[in-house]
């Protein structure tokens, strides 16, 4: 493999250096490609709530990470060159990455389920990730884009990946849907639930900016996780037996208990949001006596989610543009975490490229 001529031998990155909040700016070598690799030139990277884990350094992180680490999974960019034994992939295209990269010998991966291989290394929390100007990917991983998709909306493929997955995974259909947590995943799953056949869509998150996102992007109703009686006005809502799916995207203990206490006896619940410490539950009263199916929804399904969400995008049923707040330097990611940590943006896009435009 050879790179680009005039191509540097260095690049600036966002990197965990230690076990500490907050992340470095830096230069770092450009990543090495092995012959079934290649190598993306970043222009678009999403800022995701795992990011935000990994910058707090909270207990997940902390249990998780192994600094120094170049952070971000969230991106589109060019490629800009290829491995030897590379056979489809060219220099030039546009393209995104699965940011999951799994072994492909594993039970799950030789039997359809490679998105939770035993051995699955994720882009910036397990190697070398994407915030940065360069990025390696096995070619298997790279997804091409479309050409009628902007670049801020391939660049948060993944976490609308998330959103698809979770919603297809619960057969939303002729349904009626709660959200609780309406970060930039659970409101991109709200025009996806739509699209898939939701009956009604109610959210549900402590954020009145959020909520009010929320609505505009097709929510029936909203609700402050803080009401009183916000279990009796769900059931009151859908016949007196509570919502048939919930989809929880927050990862906060709390909601994960309300969430369990609006769905109704034999519903599904499926599980998105990372919890930053343990979470205690009635069992009992929440799942086994309700009859629950209680599904654990991680990444993407390799790739059936990555066809499912280019068609919903270029059919124009999901604009995932509509979630995005911020598009900012990377050079002010500290501005762009603490945006994140007020709860004063829905979606952030770093910029690599120096062509920012309005979301």
């Amino acid at each position: 493999m050879k790179y680009n001529a005039g191509m540097a031998s260095t690049m600036r990155a966002l990197v965990k250096t230690g076990a500490h909040p907050g992340f470095h700016l830096t230069d770092v070598p450009i990543p090495a490609i092995g012959p079934t690799d290649v190598l993306v030139r970043v222009e678009k990277a999403g800022l995701c709530g795992t990011d935000h884990h990994i910058y707090a350094w909270d207990k997940w992180a902390q249990t998780r990470v192994k600094p120094p680490l170049v952070v971000g999974h969230e991106f589109m960019g060019t490629v800009v060159a290829v491995g030897d034994a590379v056979r489809a992939v060219r220099a030039g295209e546009r393209v995104s990455a699965e940011g999951h990269i799994v072994d492909l010998t594993c039970l799950l991966c030789r039997t359809g389920e490679a998105h939770i291989c035993e051995r699955v290394e994720i882009i910036g929390v397990d190697r070398d990730g994407a915030f940065a100007e360069y990025v390696a990917i096995p070619e298997y991983n790279v997804w091409r884009l479309d050409p009628a998709i902007p670049d801020v909306c391939a660049a948060i493929f993944d976490p609308l990946g998330n959103a698809v997955h979770t919603v297809m995974a619960a057969g939303v259909s002729v349904k009626s849907v709660v959200i609780t947590g309406v970060g930039s995943i659970g409101l991109m799953a709200i025009p996806v639930a739509r699209a898939a056949g939701a009956t009604s869509v109610y959210a549900i998150d402590v954020n009145p900016r959020k909520l009010e996102l929320a609505q505009q992007l097709g929510a029936d109703a909203t609700f402050s996780a803080t009401q009183p009686d916000l279990v009796d006005e769900i059931k009151r809502r859908t016949r007196g037996d509570g919502a048939d799916v919930l989809l929880e995207m927050s990862g906060s203990g709390a909601a994960i208990d309300l969430g369990l206490q609006i769905v109704r006896n034999g519903g599904t619940a499926a599980l998105l949001g990372i919890p930053a410490d343990n979470v205690n539950l009635n069992l009992a009263e929440r799942i086994i006596f309700k009859g629950l199916t209680v599904l654990g929804i991680n990444g993407r399904r390799m790739f059936e989610t990555w066809y499912q969400t280019e068609a919903l995008v270029k059919s124009g049923r999901v604009d995932p543009s509509a979630i995005v707040t911020h598009v900012l330097p990377y050079t002010e990611f500290d501005h762009a975490f603490d945006l994140m940590s007020r709860g004063e943006a829905a979606k952030i896009v770093l910029d690599f490229k120096g062509d920012i435009a309005k979301p």
